[in-house]
C-alpha cells in the first residue's frame, strides 16, 4: 500500500508493484538507494503496527528505534546486486510480551532502466526459532564464562582484590556496569553508624564499559560507604536472599541510594542510557556478605529471569566462597600480627651495663605470619639470657605456639641451668603439654664479668659476634640439637669469648634463607657485618635491613646486644 504524496516519482510502476506483492503474507518493503521506505505492504504495516505513511520517507531506525538493523548489508546489496540475507531483532509498536522478537529478512537490488532504484526487503518472523537458538548460543557463552571464572575470580586471599576481580570478570560479558558491595566487617576499621532503617554497604568493587567509566566515577569508588533504604533493590535482595530484577526504561526508579542528591543522581542514570539492573546476593555458610549489582545501558537487552540470573547467581555464589575465605584468613592475620607485635616488643634491658636492640619484619601483608620470638632475661651475678626462637609453620596457631614457648622459657631460665639444660627441660615440658608445634630456639647466657658466652641451639641458626676493631664478625658454628617439641633432646652448651663491647648478633632464618642457595652459604655473608667501636645498635640494624630485607621470603627476627665492661 502506498501514499503517493511520499513516493519517489521514479518509481513509476509502483501499482504493479502492489498488485504483485499487496496481499502477500510476508511483509515487504521497497526502499530507495538512501535507505528510506517507499513503500510497505499490509503485511508490514501489521508486524511493525503503524501505517504505511508513517513508513514513507524515513528510515528503519527512526520509524522503529528498537530494531537492531544491519544498515551495512542493506548497503552491500545495494552496492553489489548480490542477493542476501539477515536476522533483525527488537521491538515494534506491536505490543507484545515477548521482550525481544526476530525477523529473517530477504534482501534484493531493485533495478529500473538499467539503475540502481534502491531494494527491496521480504521479513518473515522467526521469533519461536531465533528465541531458542539465542538462548542455545547464550546458554554456551555463559558456561564458557562460568568455566573462565573458576580461574579469574579468587586468585588471592585478599578481599578487595577478589571484589574487583568479580566486578572485572562481568563486564562487558554480562552487563555494562558491575558494582560488587559488602556488609562492613565487625573486625574491621570503625566507621560512621548508618541512619535508622538505611543498610549500610561497603562498595569494594566497580568495573563498567569504557564509555561510562567517567560519569560512574563520581558516584563513588571501592571504599565508598554507599547507604539503602528500604525500598532500593539491594535492601530488598538482601533480605529476601534472593535476585532482584529492575528493568527501568531511562534509569527511572534505578536511584534508591541516599549518598547523594536523588534527583541529580535518577538525572545522570538517565543520561547514561542505565535502563536495566539485576541485584544478586554474595551468600555463604548461610550468611549475607554483599551483593553483586550488574546494570545494563544503550543498546543492550534487558535482563530476564533464566540464564541472566542462574548464572549472575552461580558467579556471586563462587564468588562469596572467595571473599568468606579472604575474610576469615584476613582476620586470622590480623589477630596473629597483633598478637605477634605484643610479644614481640622491644626487650627490657635486663642489667644496666647492657644495651639492646631488636628488628621485626614481616614477609609482606599477604604473607602468613610466623612464629619468631625473642627475649632477654635478667639473672644474678650481672649475666643475663638472651634467647631467639622461631616455631614452624603460620598462622594465628604458630603465634600461639609462639606465645606458649616464650612463657616457659621464661620460667625455666634460672641460675642454676647452663642453656642446654634449659633446652631440655624446655623440649620435656612441650612434650607433656600436648604442644604440637615443634620450634627452633637459641640460647645463649652472657657473663659479663667472665667476658663469656654460653650457646645451645635446638636447631637454630648460629649466633654472630662482631669484635670491637675486628676485620670481620664471627660465626660461631655451635653444636646443632634437634628443635623443640620432637622429644629428642642431645643439647650441648658451647662457651664462646664475648668481651666487654662485642656485639652479639641473633636471628630467624628468615634473615639468610634464599631460595636457590645453600643456607651455610647466606650465613657466611654474615661475616661481612661491621659495626664501629661505640657505634649505634640502631646503625647495625639499619645495615641488615639494607643489605638483607629486599631478598627475605620469610619473616625477619634479630636481636642484637652489647655489653659494657663490669
Amino acid at each position: 500500500m502506498q501514499a503517493e504524496e511520499h513516493a519517489d516519482p521514479s518509481y513509476a510502476d509502483v501499482t504493479a508493484l502492489d498488485t504483485l506483492i499487496g496481499s502477500s503474507p510476508a511483509g515487504v518493503a521497497v526502499f530507495d538507494t538512501e535507505l528510506r521506505y517507499v513503500y510497505v505492504n499490509p503485511a508490514l504495516e501489521r508486524l511493525n503496527g503503524m501505517p504505511a505513511a508513517a513508513h514513507l520517507g524515513r528510515r528503519v531506525g527512526e520509524v522503529l528505534p528498537d530494531m537492531n538493523v544491519r544498515t551495512d548489508i542493506m548497503r552491500q546489496v545495494l552496492a553489489d546486486g548480490r542477493p542476501r540475507e539477515m536476522t533483525t531483532s527488537g521491538q515494534t509498536w506491536v505490543d507484545s510480551v515477548i521482550e525481544r522478537r526476530y525477523w529473517r529478512v530477504a534482501l534484493h537490488r531493485f533495478e529500473e532502466d538499467g539503475a540502481v532504484r534502491g531494494l527491496i526487503a521480504l521479513a518473515q518472523e522467526v521469533t519461536g526459532t531465533e528465541s531458542e537458538r539465542e538462548e542455545l548460543r547464550r546458554a554456551r557463552s555463559y558456561l564458557t564464562l562460568l568455566d573462565k571464572a573458576t580461574v579469574s575470580i579468587g586468585t588471592t586471599l585478599d578481599v578487595e582484590t577478589t571484589c574487583q576481580e568479580l566486578a572485572d570478570f562481568v563486564v562487558p560479558e554480562m552487563a555494562d556496569v558491575a558494582v560488587v558491595e559488602l556488609i562492613p566487617d565487625a573486625d574491621g576499621p570503625v566507621r560512621r553508624a548508618s541512619p535508622p532503617g538505611v543498610l549500610r554497604l561497603r562498595r569494594a568493587g566497580v568495573a563498567s564499559v569504557p564509555e561510562l567509566t567517567d560519569e560512574l566515577s563520581r558516584f563513588g569508588g571501592p571504599g565508598t560507604d554507599v547507604d539503602y533504604q528500604e525500598d532500593a533493590a539491594v535492601t530488598r535482595c538482601l533480605a529476601a536472599d534472593g535476585p532482584v530484577i529492575e528493568n527501568l526504561v531511562g534509569g527511572e526508579g534505578l536511584n534508591r541510594n541516599r549518598s547523594g542528591p536523588s534527583p541529580e543522581r535518577a538525572a545522570a542514570y538517565r543520561a547514561l542510557g542505565l535502563h536495566s539492573a539485576v541485584v544478586v546476593p554474595l551468600t555463604t555458610r548461610g550468611r549475607p556478605l554483599g551483593a553483586l549489582s550488574l546494570v545494563r545501558a544503550g543498546d543492550s537487552p534487558p535482563f530476564t529471569e533464566g540464564l541472566d540470573v542462574v548464572v549472575a547467581r552461580t558467579l556471586a555464589g563462587r564468588a562469596a566462597v572467595d571473599v568468606d575465605h579472604a575474610h576469615r584468613y584476613t582476620h586470622e592475620h590480623r589477630v596473629a600480627r597483633e598478637l605477634q607485635r605484643s610479644l614481640l616488643a622491644e626487650p627490657r634491658v635486663p642489667n644496666p651495663g647492657i644495651e639492646i636492640a631488636s628488628l621485626y619484619l614481616p614477609a609482606g601483608e599477604g604473607a602468613l605470619v610466623g612464629g619468631d620470638w625473642f627475649d632477654a632475661i635478667p639473672l644474678r651475678g650481672g649475666r643475663h639470657l638472651k634467647v631467639m626462637g622461631d616455631v614452624m609453620g603460620h598462622g594465628v596457631d604458630a603465634a600461639v605456639a609462639m606465645s606458649n614457648y616464650r612463657s616457659m622459657l621464661r620460667v625455666m631460665a634460672d641460675d642454676e641451668h647452663p642453656p642446654h639444660r634449659i633446652l631440655e627441660r624446655l623440649d620435656r615440658a612441650i612434650g607433656q603439654s600436648g604442644l604440637d608445634r615443634a620450634a627452633t630456639c637459641l640460647i645463649a647466657v652472657v657473663d659479663r664479668k667472665e667476658g663469656t658466652c654460653e650457646v645451645a641451639s635446638a636447631g637454630h641458626p648460629p649466633p654472630v659476634f662482631i669484635d670491637p676493631g675486628a676485620p670481620e664478625a664471627r660465626v660461631a658454628r655451635v653444636p646443632v640439637g634437634p628443635p623443640l617439641g620432637t622429644g629428642f633432646g642431645g643439647y650441648r652448651t658451647t662457651v664462646l669469648p664475648c668481651a666487654p663491647g662485642t656485639v652479639l648478633f641473633m636471628y630467624t632464618d628468615g634473615l639468610v634463607e634464599r631460595r636457590g642457595e645453600d643456607i651455610d652459604v647466606s650465613i657466611e655473608r654474615l661475616r661481612q657485618l661491621k659495626l664501629p667501636p661505640g657505634g649505634r645498635l640502631e646503625d647495625l640494624l639499619a645495615e641488615v635491613v639494607d643489605r638483607f630485607a629486599d631478598a627475605a621470603e620469610d619473616d625477619i627476627a634479630v636481636l642484637v646486644s652489647r655489653s659494657r665492661g663490669y
